[in-house]
C-alpha cells in the first residue's frame, strides 16, 4: 500500500519497527518536503516487500560499485522520475536512508547518498569507508550524510 509522506504532520507509519522510528520518520518527512518544495513532487513510499524492484536496484548499485551490502532490514522504498532524474530511496530499520540520484542523460550527475537518522550510529559496513557531514533539519534534527559517485550504467 502506497503511503504519501506528510511533512507537516510527521508520522511513524510504516517505520514502527525501527528503534529510531521517530527520527527516521523525521528524515523521511525532510525528504518529502525537499521534493515538494524543489520539484512540486508528492513523495510517496511503499513497504519494501511491495517495492522489491527499487530495493534490488539500490542493492545492485551498492554491490557492483562498492562491494557493499547493508546489514539492516529495508522497511520502505520508492522510485520515481522528476525533471530527467530517476530517484530511488530505501529506508532501513536501523534508521539509514539510501538514495540513488541517476540522471537519465548520459554524462550527468549520478550518485548514491547515505543519510543517518538522529541518534543512529554509523553502520559498521559504512564506518570505515565514508566520512559523514552534519546538517540540521527542523523535521529530522541532526542528519549525517555522505555519498559516492556512480561510475557504471544502471
Amino acid at each position: 500500500m502506497t503511503y504519501v509522506v506528510d511533512f507537516e504532520n510527521v508520522s511513524t507509519a510504516g517505520l514502527e519497527s525501527s528503534p529510531v522510528a521517530e527520527a527516521l520518520a523525521g528524515l523521511r518527512a525532510n525528504e518529502a518536503r525537499y521534493f515538494r518544495n524543489k520539484y512540486g513532487h508528492v513523495f510517496a513510499v511503499e513497504p519494501a516487500s511491495e517495492a522489491a524492484d527499487a530495493v534490488e536496484y539500490v542493492h545492485r548499485i551498492l554491490r557492483e560499485e562498492r562491494d557493499l551490502a547493508i546489514g539492516s532490514e529495508p522497511l520502505e522504498a520508492t522510485s520515481f522520475e522528476v525533471e530527467g532524474i530517476r530517484w530511488t530511496y530505501v529506508f532501513y530499520r536501523s534508521g539509514l536512508a539510501v538514495n540513488v540520484l541517476y540522471t537519465l542523460e548520459s554524462g550527468q550527475k549520478r550518485a548514491v547518498g547515505f543519510k543517518l537518522s538522529d541518534g543512529m550510529d554509523v553502520p559498521a559496513e559504512l564506518a570505515e569507508r565514508f566520512k559523514f557531514a552534519r546538517q540540521r533539519s527542523k523535521l529530522a534534527g541532526t542528519i549525517r550524510g555522505s555519498f559516492f559517485v556512480i561510475k557504471g550504467e544502471y
